[in-house]
């Protein structure tokens, strides 16, 4: 695959949060705004300079509200991602490749919302009224079933994939005690002082089989913002930049959104192995390049099949990959040092990216050694993205 012209030559430098809470008292927007505001002060940067902006589409605030709140100005450069937490990296991909191109010189990406107070993601579809178009009618399929929340439908790859790897509940035990290990010890994460051990998550009650409470991912109100820029621009402010090595989007052959049920095969992540084929084909890097990981951990199963579709080990052997506290810090491949969406806060995956950047500059609470590479998803089960950043040399 070509080399992407954007490699090396943007970077992340800034990034900016809200605190990360149940209840945040506060309007959306207002959590965007904070976020935005926080990364351009990390960054250096004032928000005239500010000529694009990036978000979800599943984002309720309009650039234009947060340029207009926060004296941004003019913007040339505007864009939106779909598929939900699919969208974290690209956002990323896309501020990259308008720097590059030059239509903007500082692109902010942001995500924010008020996902346990305000709109439950995790009731997923129940009590919506029907809307006759092509997104929403695939779930005629599976609501009759009683396949009504994302937990839900994540079972049932879950189930098949735990059967034909021979992998067990356990297994996805160690993704959640790694990650709440890491959220005991970041003073920004929700389960900041609370661990939880193998007997904790076995013990903990069942959502939807093979699917435990611990298994799954937080409800969080809060906002993450990233400021994006080229590397002579970025080397020249505040902090380490964090550069851009190479970013990339997959959708599998099948796709749908979260219950791609009737590919060839249900236990893949199609998606994925489009993303690390993006990824390490345009880099010349590849997964022995990485000292750090960064997974999307909506829920457990799918921190195991990304290990796989990343090619940290081959396929059925992520069971083991992870066993003896692999994926903790001292381990062959650390994977979520924040504590994940698991431990620290469920924002569709961009304190992920901020964590990314954190350990690029050398200031993670977790650090790990010797950085040189780290590897960033997004969500699993939907079109997706990742990213590789890498420390500046």
């Amino acid at each position: 695959m070509t080399r992407h012209s954007f490699a090396g030559r943007v970077a992340i430098a800034g990034i900016g949060a809200t605190e990360f809470s149940k209840a945040s008292g506060r309007s959306e927007l207002r959590l965007a705004a904070e976020a935005v505001d926080a990364a351009l002060r990390d960054a250096g940067i004032a928000p005239g300079e500010v000529q694009g902006m990036v978000t979800y589409s599943a984002d309720t605030n309009p650039d234009i509200d947060i340029a207009r709140a926060l004296g941004v100005g003019e913007l040339n450069f505007f864009s939106r991602i779909h598929y939900g937490g699919g969208a974290a990296c690209a956002t990323v991909q896309q501020a990259a490749m308008a720097v590059d191109a030059g239509v903007a010189d500082v692109v902010v990406c942001y995500r924010a919302f008020n996902e346990r107070s305000g709109n439950r993601f995790g009731a997923g579809v129940q009590d919506r009224p029907p809307v006759a178009n092509a997104e929403n009618a695939h779930f005629s399929f599976y609501s009759p079933f009683g396949l009504l929340a994302p937990a839900q439908w994540v079972a049932m790859a879950a189930q098949r994939y735990l059967h034909m790897s021979g992998a067990t509940t356990e297994d996805l035990g160690r993704v959640a005690v790694a990650d709440r290990r890491h959220a005991a010890t970041n003073p920004r994460a929700w389960y900041y002082e609370k661990p939880i051990t193998l007997e904790d998550h076995q013990a903990s009650r069942w959502i939807v089989e093979p699917l435990r409470l611990l298994d799954c991912c937080q409800e969080t109100d809060g906002g993450q913002a990233l400021v994006v820029t080229s590397i002579e621009r970025a080397r020249d402010l505040a902090n380490p930049p964090a550069v851009v090595r190479a970013a990339a989007q997959g959708s599998g052959r099948g796709q749908d959104m979260m219950t791609s049920y009737y590919r060839d095969d249900l236990v893949g992540l199609p998606e994925m192995e489009v993303v690390a084929a993006g990824l390490w084909g345009s880099s010349g890097l590849g997964p022995g390049d990485m000292q750090a990981a960064i997974l999307y951990d909506h829920f457990t199963p799918y921190v195991l099949m990304q290990l796989e579709a990343l090619g940290f080990c081959g396929w059925g052997e992520a069971k083991d990959f992870v066993a003896d506290g692999a994926i903790e810090i001292g381990g062959r491949l650390p994977v979520n040092t924040h504590g994940g969406q698991l431990g620290e806060a469920y924002l569709h995956g961009m304190n992920g990216i901020a964590e990314a950047v954190r350990q690029v500059r050398g200031t993670a609470v977790n650090q790990v050694a010797g950085i040189e590479h780290v590897v960033v998803t997004a969500g699993t089960g939907v079109p997706t993205s990742g990213l590789i950043l890498g420390v500046d040399r």
